[in-house]
């Protein structure tokens, strides 16, 4: 069993930056973490992924360059640093785990799922 428990969203301007964070507990050490966006009236989509052991990463198209994921396998603790936010960034952000290292875009690859924490970026 893994819990996820995200914090860090809030409220800023365009081009401004946030840092989400994600802290898990229970067995994740030989699993991957995801970072899923949700907005009003849309699918959830993939943001970044990364697995624990590697280090291994991927981005959806639309953050890269902008956004960095990391972890602190110490803490069991994953970053996501957001920079050049955009009004288009504006969602609910969710963690996510799997048991498996593979980094997978979709949503339904992931077992485990944190509460979400809003952002949201002004014009």
């Amino acid at each position: 069993q893994v819990q996820l428990v995200e914090s860090g969203g809030g409220l800023v301007q365009a081009g401004g930056s946030l840092r989400l964070s994600c802290a898990a507990s229970g067995r994740t050490s030989s699993g991957a973490m995801g970072w899923f966006r949700q907005a009003p009236g849309k699918e959830r989509e993939f943001v970044v992924g990364i697995n624990w052991r590697y280090g291994n990463t991927y981005y959806a198209d639309s953050v890269k360059g902008r956004f960095t994921i990391s972890r602190d396998n110490a803490r069991n603790t994953v970053l996501l640093q957001m920079n050049g936010l955009k009004p288009e960034d504006t969602a609910v952000y969710y963690c996510a785990a799997r048991g498996s290292s593979g980094l997978r875009v979709g949503a339904t690859e992931y077992d485990y799922w944190g509460q979400g924490t809003q952002v949201t970026v002004s014009s």
